[in-house]
């Protein structure tokens, strides 16, 4: 393409959205029609000069009238309650059930391996040993050792508050390390599932292995499922980088970064309320049953949550709810040239 030719043919239409744009509301009708169709046409003429003759000081001009032109036609838009509900009982749980197929699989792989490091450490007496002395195992697995008493050895408010920003910077660290082609998450969920694993091992190999499935299962369930989830997505956002699919990677990233974000939040309520079980239900003198029975249920609660209100959102209007923002508040989607 003619860069010189193009813009020849095109400025007086770029001139004339300034001067519209120029003039604030003191618009008449017909006016305010032109103005729309000049800001399509001149979306449309950046997205062919980005994709076919990028000269960055067209592109910026450009840039900056469409951007100047969006905020006109659109208006601006302010948060409220109700943005806050939709995205708690729509934007959250979908984003969480559209990505189901990641954090699923990343969900039962990690078990997996937590369980066989578990059984190798637990079925290994030298593993054990390389682990740390005979004296420090006893003391970390005997009843009313450091596993048990782990749970209850600070005042409860804090304890969950601590446990709660801890586990929020892992899901947050998942999320915004999966950019890196998802390579960091893997990581992570290494370190986080050979924790796992040898607490398994060495209290199984103490003969305590119901003892430490009945301190972790009653808050373990919903916050390991949370960091399956932001694991899982890190991983989506890692993949995107590789192939974004039908659009452009830059759009894909976009779109998956914005989705991330949310999730983010959303996720960080969810350890909210893990934190609190952990705080002050795991160290609690109920009996170990009805311990475990409130992590299920809060487990069946959240994954009822993601599939009945997820599922529900992400089906509707036929495309579906992403867990990404708003149409209106998203950057213009130019079209792409052939």
């Amino acid at each position: 393409m003619d860069l010189d030719v193009y813009v020849t043919a095109h400025r007086a239409e770029w001139e004339r959205l300034d001067q519209l744009l120029r003039r604030g509301g003191k618009l008449t009708g017909a006016e305010a029609d032109e103005l729309v169709a000049l800001y399509q046409r001149t979306a449309t003429h950046l997205s062919i000069v980005r994709s076919s003759a990028p000269d960055p000081m067209l592109t910026a001009r450009l840039t900056q009238l469409v951007a100047r032109a969006r905020a006109t036609v659109t208006g601006t838009r302010r948060s409220t309650w109700r943005d806050a509900a939709r995205f708690l009982t729509a934007g959250f749980p979908a984003a969480v059930y559209r990505s189901r197929r990641w954090w699923i699989p990343t969900a039962v792989l990690s078990t997996l391996l937590a369980v066989l490091i578990g059984w190798w450490i637990g079925t290994h007496p030298e593993v054990q040993a390389a682990i740390g002395a005979p004296a420090d195992l006893r003391e970390m697995t005997r009843p009313g050792g450091q596993y048990e008493t782990y749970y209850s050895s600070h005042p409860a408010a804090s304890f969950a508050a601590q446990v709660w920003t801890n586990n929020a910077q892992a899901a947050a660290m998942c999320l915004v390390l999966g950019a890196f082609l998802g390579i960091p998450v893997l990581w992570i969920l290494f370190l986080n599932m050979l924790n796992v694993g040898v607490a398994i091992g060495l209290m199984s190999a103490a003969g305590r292995l119901d003892v430490f499935l009945g301190l972790i299962l009653p808050h373990g369930l919903l916050e390991l499922t949370a960091v399956f989830v932001a694991a899982g997505t890190g991983l989506r956002l890692g993949w995107t980088v590789i192939d974004p699919g039908p659009t452009t990677r830059r759009a894909a990233l976009a779109e998956r970064g914005r989705a991330a974000v949310g999730m983010a939040i959303g996720l960080a309520l969810v350890l909210f309320v893990s934190g609190l079980i952990e705080g002050f239900v795991t160290p609690s003198g109920l009996p170990t049953w009805a311990r475990i029975i409130i992590g299920i249920a809060a487990e069946l609660a959240f994954l009822a949550y993601v599939y009945v209100l997820g599922g529900r959102a992400s089906r509707a209007d036929g495309t579906g709810e992403a867990g990404d923002l708003d149409e209106p508040d998203r950057s213009a989607a130019l079209p792409t040239a052939a």
